[in-house]
């Protein structure tokens, strides 16, 4: 070998040692979880990737856009079959913004909410069918005469001009009522045939929060109800004696986030926990998914919940929790093929965690996770894939934002 075929070998070499050490590097940047800080107890997940799965990056170039800054506390986003927004707001009125973001009309005339606390006008949604009988479901906290309030379900008919609903209904009322006016669950998801799943909360207090357990309660519950508010037939607990027929699964402490898996047809659910302990869960019929008695949080005084366990017999497990909190508000799954490694993935909107959650899901398990908007300061409060392709979210400061291709 000449000299000049042996400075060559060796830039050669040197060059593929650089490659492979910085393949290396990313390759480890990319295995890191990206939650840093510590467990606020030391509770040991139940399976490898249960928490703190590797983190990711997305590589697409992305654009992120605020398209609507004068909101007023938003709550619920659908898109219109338009392109449209609907959007209802927590102190008890809705709006319509263009597909540009722009106001459009604004939807009063609705039931009193109590706004206090978590309560107020809450999560809306569209009948599958809406371009033709233009049907629009939401929830809110409803004040009762004693002072309790509770969380009911109501349909009406958008009108021809767009600014009020007309012939509104409650079909369902998830009691008893309480006097606390914290965690209403309150998401709606229909299902392929038409029926509406809701997601209700055990409001909180620690007088109330069993009733996540028991059968003849509405509360922590997943419920399956018609578009007229009755059971759906021969669901998991018809005809069982002490239990109420509409129940789907039990045992939640505030399932705020609701989503069907497009890919699987899976409803998937997120779970604000206790201090600790936020969950992802997929929900199948007749199970316990163990709220108060198992639990991968603790109170927030730092104390144990109940026992202090994580699992027990007869009780599901998280696909995938969060310790510390991230406070999950919303989730959506991703379908469009404008983002090509984003389809399939779960997205979820972090409140305390001011940040998206991306979530790669692989055989119903929770491979990878990023996160998004992290330095935005803001509270996700819902989300949806629009008709563009692009993913959109409204934030309690009263923001739309537009993530898309940039």
């Amino acid at each position: 070998m000449n000299y000049l075929s042996k400075i060559n070998s060796t830039i050669g070499f040197f060059s593929i040692a650089l490659l492979v050490n910085a393949a290396s590097v990313n390759l480890a940047c990319a295995q890191n979880p990206v939650e840093t800080k510590p467990t606020t107890a030391d509770f040991k997940p139940a399976f490898d990737g249960q928490t703190r799965a590797k983190g990711v990056k997305t590589t697409t170039p992305i654009k992120i856009e605020v398209i609507n800054s004068s909101l007023q506390s938003p709550w619920g986003l659908s898109i219109m079959p338009d392109g449209r927004f609907l959007i209802s707001q927590k102190h008890g009125t809705m709006v319509i913004l263009e597909a540009d973001g722009t106001t459009s009309k604004t939807i009063e005339g609705l039931p009193e909410v109590n706004a206090e606390g978590q309560g107020g006008l809450l999560d809306n949604t569209l009948d599958p069918n809406f371009a033709k009988n233009r049907m629009v479901y939401w929830t809110f906290s409803e004040p009762q005469d004693d002072g309790t309030i509770l969380l009911a379900v109501v349909k009406g008919k958008l009108s021809d001009d767009e600014t009020s609903i007309e012939d509104q209904k409650i079909i369902y009322r998830a009691t008893p009522s309480y006097k606390g006016k914290l965690q209403y669950g309150s998401r709606i998801v229909f299902d392929k045939n038409g029926n509406l799943f809701v997601s209700t909360g055990e409001r909180s207090g620690a007088d109330i929060r069993v009733q996540a357990q028991q059968l003849d309660s509405s509360l922590g519950k997943v419920v399956h109800i018609t578009p007229d508010g009755k059971a759906v037939p021969n669901g998991p607990f018809a005809g069982k004696a002490n239990a109420r027929p509409e129940i789907y699964a039990y045992g939640f402490r505030n399932p705020d986030g609701f989503a069907i898996n497009p890919q699987t047809g899976d409803l998937w659910e997120a779970e604000f926990g206790p201090k600790g302990g936020d969950e992802v869960n997929i929900i199948k019929p007749g199970k316990n998914y163990g709220w108060p008695v198992i639990t991968y949080g603790t109170e927030y005084s730092g104390k144990m919940v109940g026992d202090g366990i994580t699992q027990k017999a007869g009780m599901e497990q998280p696909i995938y929790y969060w310790n510390p909190s991230i406070s999950p508000g919303c989730m959506a799954f991703y379908e469009s093929d404008k983002i090509p490694e984003w389809k399939g993935n779960l997205f979820m909107g972090a409140l305390g965690g001011q940040h998206i959650a991306r979530l790669l899901i692989k055989n119903n398990k929770v491979v990878g996770e990023e996160r998004l908007l992290a330095d935005k300061g803001e509270r996700f409060r819902d989300m949806a894939q629009g008709k563009d392709g692009a993913l959109y979210t409204v934030t309690d400061g009263g923001k739309l934002y537009k993530i898309s291709k940039k």
